[in-house]
């Protein structure tokens, strides 16, 4: 195996352990792979968020809105890598069931940025987003890839 094939399955290794904890919904976990400096564009509450602690209290709120079983699926995730840098994006088909026990899902377009550290892979940027139609101003969480 390359040098450059062994990052790209350290990085995907990285991000399959990131999807785990997210579906296991133990907020701690999913902090655990966040650098400290995080910098996360959120499809939703606001614009940005600065650092590990506020991104993590913004992941606790959505877990709590998404109380039940929730569904984190990625598809077809690119690697590119540069260094100690690496970019991941993917189609990421994601929801929750919330306390009355409806479920919420959508396709969404995700785009992570991580850099390695002690020979661990850390995301420093995450975007999630969804379409929206310009006219009207309505997100588009009907879509399918």
């Amino acid at each position: 195996m390359s040098n450059s094939e062994a990052l790209q399955l350290q990085v995907k290794q990285a991000m399959d352990s990131w999807v785990q904890d997210v579906l296991s919904k133990n907020v701690e976990r999913i902090g655990r792979h966040y650098a400290a400096e995080i910098v996360a564009f959120d499809a939703i509450k606001q614009l940005q968020f600065k650092g590990r602690e506020s991104y993590i209290a913004h992941w606790q709120a959505c877990m709590e809105v998404c109380s039940g079983p929730g569904s984190f699926a990625p598809r077809e995730p690119t690697i590119l890598l540069g260094g100690d840098l690496a970019l991941v994006y993917f189609l990421c088909h994601c929801g929750g069931t919330d306390d009355k026990g409806q479920t919420q899902s959508s396709w969404m377009r995700v785009t992570q940025g991580y850099r390695q550290r002690s020979g661990q892979w850390l995301i420093v940027h995450e975007h999630f987003s969804a379409p929206f139609d310009m006219q009207s101003g309505q997100a588009l969480f009907d879509l399918q890839p």
